[in-house]
């Protein structure tokens, strides 16, 4: 209960702050030649091994972020571009594998991608809402984001330590070691990020309908599902650790994005209900979401620096839970649907 008064005082707060936002002339807005969309996210918007690099191999203004065709941006763009709502949308997708909350308005980011950097390493990239330009013109603002900060993926990789000795990663995140935050200090920690990054994205973009998605549901119902030390499902994670990840994680995650979504008054889109029964540990063409090591377009890594994880074992790559083609092209139907209906009630 503290945390969601502290969420309805923050909340309300910005909500008076951004009324006089909402007082301002609209400018040029409605008098464009197209609506303007921006995609804000992590990897599970960019899309890192699905489909074609965007931009491509080679391109001088690749940034490390690993965007790729078949991402569920670009596919709701092409959507859109075969039915216009009305008139055309301009896409600008400034999403990025690794990226934090604080990416997304605060932060530079420095990308991490393994497919072909430079000497040196990718150069930092500013925050998302300034690489979008969001402004009075844009018309709808996607935003994705949430996973990292806890952050999900080195949540997951301790559980992988752990279980390879039969121990337990819910015990340690529910009472950590000294310096470790407890998990549900992250989630509230998160909770507050998601608040300051959904006031920042309004104030940039006044006359935005903003939307936010969800993450699918990338672990089994059942855990047994998992078969242990299968490392393309979730290898040697414990069942009683899955289930964990699950509904204490996971679950809690996309609980926070909604009802933080909810208190500004923007349109939650739930991709996890409609993924149960499609996640890492369901066999290969049923599944929307690939295990530790999985399927990937080729010029994705087979194992990962600094570990002695090697999925070439497996004749597969490192794909760490992520979704496949079919997981985004769920989620770009339900994005659709939601950029189409905030389109209609501007």
């Amino acid at each position: 209960m503290r945390h969601l008064s502290r969420l309805r005082t923050q909340a309300l707060a910005v909500t008076f702050a951004l009324s006089a936002a909402a007082l301002m002339p609209s400018g040029s807005a409605t008098a464009a030649d197209s609506y303007q969309w921006a995609a804000l996210g992590d990897s599970y918007t960019a899309g890192g091994f699905v489909g074609d690099p965007q931009p491509a191999l080679g391109d001088a203004s690749r940034d490390g972020c690993d965007r790729t065709t078949n991402a569920y941006p670009d596919v709701v763009d092409r959507e859109l571009a075969k039915f216009p709502p009305g008139k055309p949308v301009h896409l600008t997708n400034v999403s990025c594998g690794n990226a934090t909350i604080a990416d997304i308005a605060n932060e530079k980011q420095t990308p991490i991608s393994p497919v072909q950097p430079p000497a040196g390493g990718w150069p930092a990239v500013d925050s998302q809402i300034q690489r979008a330009h969001l402004g009075e013109d844009t018309d709808v603002v996607t935003v994705g984001i949430g996973g990292n900060s806890l952050p999900f993926g080195d949540i997951l990789l301790k559980c992988v330590e752990l279980g390879t000795a039969g121990n337990s990663c819910r015990d340690y995140y529910t009472n950590p070691p000294e310096g470790v935050e407890s998990m549900q200090d992250r989630l509230a920690r998160v909770q507050d990020e998601y608040i300051e990054m959904l006031a920042k994205v309004h104030q940039a973009a006044p006359h935005a309908k903003v939307i936010t998605v969800g993450y699918p549901a990338v672990l089994p119902e059942d855990s047994s599902d998992c078969k242990r030390f299968d490392f393309t499902k979730l290898g040697p994670v414990t069942h009683a650790d899955i289930d964990w990840l699950r509904g204490s994680v996971l679950e809690q995650l996309n609980n926070t994005i909604q009802r933080v979504s909810g208190f500004f008054g923007d349109r939650y889109v739930d991709v996890y209900s409609s993924s149960i029964g499609h996640d890492a540990c369901q066999p290969e063409h049923t599944k929307w979401v690939e295990g530790i090591c999985g399927n990937a377009e080729d010029y994705w890594p087979a194992s990962l620096p600094g570990t002695l994880l090697n999925c070439a074992l497996l004749s597969k790559r490192v794909t760490l839970v992520h979704p496949n083609a079919a997981g985004y092209a769920n989620t770009a139907a339900h994005v659709e649907r939601a950029i189409r209906i905030a389109l209609l009630e501007r």
